[in-house]
């Protein structure tokens, strides 16, 4: 049976979402220096989960399975960015001591410990429109896992 083109965009939106997410979030703490909190790498993991399934969905079948599945990873990255966004706007305690791991490189491991910026996952270290990086991850992820379980429904009925 051959693919839909709702099927189709389904699997390009499954790798794009994921993709573009990982990149804002990796330029915004190289390019621009907001390191990740400890919520803020609970939101790629999914991400990086979601990379892997839509790569599965151009090998092994059945495809809508596989992009299903990336949907829903996309989904899991979007609610723990709700999460961590109520967190930040002090609508609900995290449960996490939000300190980001030490970069031991070739120096002096005490060194590298003692001079690793803490990061807290209660405070936004910016924000667009009033909406932070993680407000910004749930908006975007929710509205792509939908769509492409859009798509997926879109393409059954095709």
């Amino acid at each position: 049976m051959t693919d839909t083109p709702h099927v189709r965009l389904a699997q390009r939106l499954a790798f794009a979402v994921p993709a573009l997410l990982l990149a804002g979030a990796y330029i915004s703490q190289y390019g621009f220096g907001l390191f990740p909190c400890e919520m803020c790498w609970w939101q790629r993991w999914p991400h990086f989960a979601a990379l892997a399934l839509a790569l599965v969905s151009t090998v092994a079948p059945p495809r809508r399975v596989w992009i299903a599945l990336t949907a829903l990873a996309i989904l899991v990255s979007g609610a723990i960015g709700a999460f961590h966004a109520g967190v930040e706007y002090g609508w609900w305690e995290g449960i996490t001591a939000c300190a980001a791991a030490a970069q031991v490189g070739s120096g002096d491991p005490l060194d590298a410990i003692m001079n690793a910026p803490v990061v807290r996952c209660d405070h936004a270290p910016w924000d667009l429109f009033g909406i932070s990086l993680a407000g910004w991850n749930f908006l975007f992820s929710a509205a792509g896992g939908l769509a492409i379980l859009w798509l997926l429904a879109r393409g059954r009925k095709a």
